[in-house]
């Protein structure tokens, strides 16, 4: 085998490896496990997955990771070519069920990753109140907020959280029967029990529990029926004071879902986990280089983390990359080292003169709002702030009149850009987190 072969063959490893540490046993065995490396060049990997459903699953929750370890296109994408593996004859057919029987009662079927405990979770005023509330439901389960819905974007800390509240659980209330389970996995469960006719046997095991905590509702969404039988459970289990925790990129509003599932998310508390701040990025840096034997002057982790914010799964990605650069090449971490191993995730990109579309853009990535929402007229909290912060960062940075501005912003007068551009400048001189705020936004648009 070439060099080039024998690299992205250990590409593909590291992924593996990478995965496997940060899954459960059981969403690794059923999703990773069985997919075949055919083979591999500089440029390309080619991988024989079992049905489609494993290839959607790879690109719709692992995307970003792929693009981090394996090569990729000209268009960003992974360069992935995907086989659907052959169903194997009748004669040699295998049982589609490998695991105990359904029969044996079983506490604890997902195991819950041992890196995503509180005392791993690096705390900041992005995350600080749902992390509160987490540890609230984890000391008082089915006393204090009920159901808990934590909602935000991708790679920002919500499993971790919802594991979190697993491990103390488990530790501190050892009588209480707890779940953890990904919607895809209780998807899968009753797809399985309905093939079995054991429907009966589920219910009754689901609605047992003293504490479920649910992954990634939002696949949830256009399964009627499996949304139906979820709701179900999830009645149940509220009706008996049983702790239900699920963790979205939506909140429950923004979820095509049934009005009657998006009011029982609704009952409890709702916390959205934000994009955390320079110095908590900063800090993320640094534990999670301690923990891979790596260090990185403080200098250097505040560089990375003022080119790398939009969530920590991409932080992470950079730090695995640069420390397998700085190992192979045998070298000490400093900002040269950091342009040469993410040379493409940091470096400048050319926006021209600053316009309002990407005001909004940076905006909208910042504080987790859609594009659409700040054009839109929706006064929400969480929506109407972003809006004004754009707003004033419109009126600071473009040469255009009041009326042109405001025009940009679905067609809002000069008086209310006016309104949104005072009221941040006297907020910026109080408040600590919005200035940060700005100021990453102004760095993403004067690159």
């Amino acid at each position: 085998m070439d060099t080039t072969t024998e690299q992205s063959q250990d590409l593909w490893g590291q992924f593996l490896h990478f995965i496997e540490e940060r899954s459960s046993s059981i969403e690794y065995n059923n999703w990773f496990a069985s997919i075949r490396l055919v083979r591999e060049t500089a440029e390309e990997v080619t991988l024989e997955v079992s049905n489609i459903f494993v290839r959607e699953y790879l690109l719709t929750n692992y995307k970003q990771d792929l693009i981090t370890f394996l090569p990729t296109r000209s268009n960003g994408e992974p360069a992935i070519i995907f086989l659907i593996a052959e169903p194997e004859s009748k004669g040699t057919e295998q049982p589609l069920i490998i695991q105990p029987p359904k029969e044996q009662p079983v506490e604890q079927t997902f195991k819950l990753n041992s890196h995503y405990t509180f005392d791993n979770f690096i705390e900041g005023p992005s995350n600080q109140f749902v992390k509160s509330a987490a540890v609230g439901v984890a000391m008082r389960p089915g006393r204090s907020y009920n159901p808990l819905f934590i909602h935000g974007g991708v790679g920002l800390g919500k499993t971790h959280l919802l594991h979190a509240i697993g491990h103390w659980i488990h530790d501190h209330h050892k009588k209480l029967r707890v779940q953890c389970i990904t919607t895809e996995g209780f998807i899968n469960d009753l797809v399985d029990n309905l093939r079995n006719k054991t429907m009966d046997r589920m219910k009754k095991f689901y609605r047992s529990l003293d504490v479920l905590l649910v992954d990634d509702i939002q696949f949830l969404q256009n399964r009627l029926n499996f949304e139906e039988e979820f709701c179900n459970t999830f009645e149940s289990l509220i009706n008996q004071n049983k702790q239900i925790i699920i963790t979205s990129d939506k909140p429950p509003s923004q979820l095509k879902l049934s009005e009657r599932m998006v009011a029982r998310m609704e009952w409890g508390l709702v916390a959205h986990v934000g994009i955390p701040d320079l110095e908590t990025r900063v800090a993320i840096l640094q534990y999670k280089a301690e923990q891979r034997g790596l260090r990185i002057p403080h200098k250097v982790a505040f560089f990375i983390a003022e080119q790398i914010f939009n969530n920590v799964r991409q932080l992470e990605g950079a730090l695995n990359r640069l420390s397998a650069y700085a190992r192979l090449m045998g070298k000490e971490v400093t900002e040269e080292i950091v342009q040469e191993s993410l040379g493409e995730l940091i470096d400048a990109k050319p926006s021209g003169r600053v316009c309002v579309e990407n005001i909004l853009k940076s905006v909208a990535t910042i504080f987790d709002v859609r594009i659409s929402d700040l054009r839109g007229s929706s006064r929400t909290k969480e929506v109407a702030f972003p809006r004004q912060v754009a707003m004033y960062l419109a009126k600071e940075l473009i040469n255009d009149s009041l009326m042109k501005l405001a025009s940009a912003f679905g067609g809002k007068t000069h008086s209310t850009l006016l309104h949104a551009w005072k009221k941040i400048s006297d907020q910026l001189e109080k408040d600590e987190t919005l200035k940060r705020q700005i100021q990453m936004a102004r760095r993403n648009l004067e690159k």
